[in-house]
């Protein structure tokens, strides 16, 4: 379903192979020599371990899961049910951030027009992802802004941990906020990390999306 209220092609599916157990490792879509404040050995770091371990967990879960019967103990079923959930969320979160990372900032005009009508200015949502984010330093998590099908509406929200998401939404831009997206090059100071997430923001991506 398109928003009304802006334009722009499909995004289309996430790079991923449906096929239980052999889900890929896409390649980062952009080049990590090139983003502003976010260094080469942060993003590939962050791509091979974080990003790389979810799918390699997700295929092997699978597998396992392949191999369960109607005598297998619930109990196992469900610990195998709660790990799926977990790692294939992390695998679509991280493939949507590093997908809405590479542009240079600047969001065009219907982008700003349709969060503007959403959040009242560009400035105030802006303000509200920037503060979502600070709720999660030293800690772990994303902010989300996403397009909810039931009330047809941009909102922003907040996840304590890949299991959380907002029910019935497609999300738009994620910002991960799990120590590993920003310790390597600044330390605690999650401020600056987000002030480079949003120098780096590839907006045309977002539009895509939507």
């Amino acid at each position: 379903m398109a928003n009304p209220n802006v334009g722009g092609p499909d995004a289309g599916p996430v790079a991923t192979d449906p096929t239980p157990g052999k889900h890929p490792i896409a390649p980062l879509p952009f080049d990590p020599t090139r983003l502003k404040g976010l260094s080469e050995k942060l993003l590939r770091s962050h791509h091979e371990n974080n990003y790389g371990g979810a799918v390699k967990n997700l295929n092997k879960v699978e597998e396992e899961l392949a191999r369960v019967t109607k005598d297998t103990p619930a109990f196992l079923a469900g610990g195998l049910k709660e790990r799926e959930l977990v790692f294939n969320n992390s695998m679509v979160l991280h493939e949507l951030y590093f997908g809405n990372l590479g542009g240079d900032g600047k969001p065009g005009s219907a982008i700003q027009a349709a969060l503007s009508r959403a959040f009242g200015s560009l400035a105030r949502w802006e303000e509200l992802f920037r503060l979502t984010g600070m709720s999660l330093a030293g800690g772990s998590g994303w902010v989300v802004l996403d397009y909810n099908f039931q009330s047809r509406q941009l909102r922003t929200h907040w996840s304590g941990n890949h299991s959380q998401t907002a029910a019935s939404s497609q999300p738009l831009l994620v910002m991960d906020m799990y120590e590993h997206a920003y310790q390597m090059d600044y330390g605690a100071a999650a401020p600056k990390y987000i002030d480079a997430f949003f120098a780096n923001i590839n907006w045309d991506a977002v539009a895509k999306r939507i």
